[in-house]
């Protein structure tokens, strides 16, 4: 067990970098569990983050697959706070990385300094179940919900009645977004003095939050809180609580969360679904009738017509270059004239009228927190219209399924500023860490550090302990043509067939384009099925998660898989034993904000390609080949079909940061 300093002690114990060297030494306290396994990558972990926490000061620690990242950091973290009171932030980016911490490797932690903390995985609100909306709801039924829509409220109250967590993954079931959403928690309406004093889920959350040593969230979530006003931060806090400090895992996601956090993201359907909690002309439901206010569902529907109205004229206006275009730039103010803001504002005051005359305290609290929601719409509408925040990037997007939803989209072309003030003034604690930070640039981090502003701050970069010499080879087919022509395209099955052979089906084939797995998944079936191995294609019937269920069951499955299958994913064992690159994974210039990236760095006079989309792609690779070796026991092979790694002069940087392992040219 490791021994916790009280504040008589603290001054004669060893420093918590030493504590931590010994405790992940070979003869630590680590070293009794039968699992251990000495690394000497991971007690340097512990170390540096020891060192920093003690210091205060931010470090960037890039740590390989294998070095066993989240237990280096959460033992010195754990300690710390424990030690000093003060709360431990952690933020990733996926579900299952939150899940691992709270459910698995917290509960190591808490065996080994055998000092009770309490531990916590912190939600948005809107993930929470309110009682006291519920029952409100319930008594406002026949005017706000169809009868469809009161089954799902019946179902709601008896899981509400033998829940212990109140959140929606606890549910068995989805309900409705519109009645979801007229039940969880809400800012203004489920507050810690309305509800604090009831079985409110989310208040719930909230006290133990306080009480918390160790919070776990996702990033998202961090920013959100950051810059929200409805669960107002201490004015003494360092990032959410005074005294806390943060750990920030899987941070090569960090730049591109900020910059959505940072922007403007409205879509039409959102509206829409604002607007019809007040009124829906097809079902006549909604608070206004609630109230018998036919003056409110009038101007409702007049804003709806608004709505639909403007939309379109900005699908018009927004000239996208073709009939598949998702995403069009807009890079002058006044893209089309603003009919929406004055409907907009007669539904506000007439909501705020409604609430202020509803002889109901409950009643008058909804119509007030929708009045303020469709306040910030209408903000957001005019501060995209008029383009007013400098040095951000302007869009529109719209989808292509059944729905056809427009939406208007803005970000900071650069976060570093931004995210320099947060995370690295040198008074305060923060951790970043990731597998891959490194972009063929050295240990120095210096690509990730200058993207997130950084620049100043120590950054570390551990290797993996795995031994690639003898568990991966890795093939470039130099013969290849080159990418984007009808040849490449055409060569692509027969060199998937041939390395599929090799390993016998167990493979992802990570492809950037979405209609081009397609097609080649097409072309391919007959060839799996002849061979019995089963084609897993990201986007025909399974969801992902699913797909990985099916691939880890199914020893010689292939799945063919895009953009969320080169990161995050972890299968170990025989399952993988192959992963094929089809292309290297440059980023489209097509996108509005990586264009204006590109363009700021010209404006500056530096060189795009080389400073932003080689360094962008090599971190991409990175995170798509490193889904083949996941543990010590692990082997396989990696194919790379793409000859420009072998032609192009930047393809020696993608060469530099690939695994230590053998390498096969095929002429």
């Amino acid at each position: 067990m490791i021994h916790l300093a009280s504040d008589a002690e603290s001054a004669a114990l060893p420093s918590l970098a030493e504590r931590m060297s010994q405790a992940f030494s070979a003869d630590g306290i680590l070293a009794q569990s039968p699992d251990f396994e000495f690394r000497p990558q991971q007690q340097r972990m512990a170390k540096i983050v020891g060192k920093a926490l003690e210091k205060t000061r931010p470090v960037v620690i890039e740590a390989a697959t294998g070095v066993g990242k989240s237990l280096a950091y959460l033992l010195p973290a754990v300690t710390f706070a424990v030690e000093n009171k003060r709360k431990a932030i952690i933020t990733t980016h996926t579900i299952n990385l939150q899940e691992q911490l709270i459910h698995k490797d917290l509960p190591i932690v808490q065996k080994i300094i055998q000092t009770p903390f309490h531990a916590e995985l912190l939600k948005g609100r809107g993930n929470y179940l309110c009682p006291q909306r519920l029952d409100r709801a319930f008594q406002g039924t026949p005017d706000l919900f169809t009868s469809s829509e009161q089954a799902e409220l019946k179902l709601l109250w008896e899981w509400s009645q033998k829940t212990h967590d109140g959140s929606l993954s606890d549910l068995d079931f989805s309900p409705s977004p519109k009645v979801w959403s007229q039940v969880c928690s809400e800012a203004h309406v489920c507050t810690a003095r309305r509800c604090g004093g009831t079985r409110c889920f989310y208040q719930a959350v909230r006290r133990r939050m306080a009480e918390a040593d160790v919070i776990v969230m996702n990033h998202t979530l961090f920013f959100t809180l950051l810059s929200s006003t409805e669960d107002v931060l201490p004015e003494d806090a360092n990032f959410l609580y005074p005294h806390d400090f943060l750990i920030v895992d899987e941070a090569h996601t960090i730049e591109s969360v900020a910059a959505r956090a940072f922007g403007i993201h409205l879509s039409e359907s959102n509206i829409r679904f604002e607007l019809q909690r007040l009124f829906n002309p097809r079902t006549r439901k909604g608070y206004f009738p609630h109230q018998s206010d036919a003056a409110g569902s009038r101007v409702v529907t007049d804003a709806l017509d608004a709505l639909e109205m403007f939309f379109r004229a900005v699908e018009v206006s927004a000239h996208f270059q073709n009939p598949q275009s998702r995403e069009s730039r807009v890079r002058e103010t006044g893209l089309v004239e603003d009919t929406l803001s004055l409907p907009l504002f007669k539904v506000i005051e007439r909501a705020k009228s409604a609430g202020d005359a509803a002889k109901n305290e409950n009643t008058r609290l909804e119509f007030h927190d929708l009045a303020r929601r469709l306040i910030a719409v209408r903000s957001s509408v005019v501060a995209f219209l008029d383009q007013g925040e400098e040095n951000h990037v302007y869009w529109v997007e719209r989808s292509h399924g059944e729905n056809h939803a427009v939406s208007l989209h803005s970000a900071p072309i650069d976060v570093s500023e931004q995210l320099g003030k947060l995370f690295f003034r040198g008074d305060r604690a923060c951790i970043l860490t990731s597998a891959t930070l490194g972009a063929g640039d050295g240990d120095d981090l210096r690509y990730f550090r200058n993207r997130v502003g950084a620049s100043d701050t120590v950054a570390v970069s551990i290797a993996s302990p795995f031994d690639f010499s003898k568990q991966m080879r890795l093939y470039l087919v130099k013969s290849m043509p080159p990418p984007g022509t009808k040849e490449h395209e055409a060569a692509l099955p027969l060199w998937i067939e041939h390395f599929l052979d090799l390993s016998q089906g167990r493979a992802f084939v990570l492809f950037t384009s979405y209609t081009q797995m397609n097609r080649i998944a097409e072309q391919m079936e007959a060839f799996c099925e002849k061979r019995r191995w089963t084609l897993l294609v990201q986007g025909r019937k399974l969801p992902r998660h699913q797909m990985l269920i099916e691939f880890r069951k199914d020893t010689h499955s292939i799945l063919f898989g895009t953009e969320s299958f080169w990161t995050g994913v972890d299968v170990p064992g025989e399952a993988l034993s192959n992963v094929i690159i089809t292309k290297l994974p440059f980023a489209v210039p097509d996108h509005p904000l990586t264009a204006a990236r590109l363009e700021h760095i010209e404006e500056n006079g530096g060189n795009p390609f080389i400073e932003y989309s080689v360094p962008e792609a090599i971190l991409k690779l990175r995170q798509g080949v490193g889904r083949l070796i996941r543990s010590k026991r692990d082997q396989g092979i990696c194919a790379i079909l793409d000859n420009r790694i072998l032609t192009k002069p930047y393809g020696r940087a993608f060469l530099k940061a690939m695994p230590p392992c053998p390498v096969e040219i095929i002429s």
